[in-house]
């Protein structure tokens, strides 16, 4: 999947966030999928989707090093890809 990291994200409606000292838990009701947020600043980048232009946005919001961009954008993909993310502008 390709993941532009300059559009708006979202966390899938269906999905619920359990935080955890590693970082969080998704659990997806539609898929009944789970994934797991390896990093508290992961966790805060997730968070920050919604309220954020693009997830570019919410790295930075978040505190992502413009170094640790591609890291955290193939993360997100990863999420975009299982269904937990979604893209703000999908039907």
């Amino acid at each position: 999947m390709d993941f532009d990291i300059d559009a708006g994200w979202r966390l899938h409606p269906q999905v619920v966030i359990r935080p955890e000292r590693f970082g969080a838990l998704l659990y997806h009701f539609g898929t009944r999928r789970l994934s797991f947020v390896k990093t508290p600043t992961l966790l805060r980048v997730v968070q920050a989707l919604e309220a954020s232009h693009s997830a570019r946005t919410a790295c930075m919001t978040a505190g992502v090093d413009v170094e640790q961009l591609p890291a955290y954008a193939a993360a997100l993909a990863a999420l975009a890809g299982s269904a937990m993310i979604s893209r703000k502008d999908a039907a």
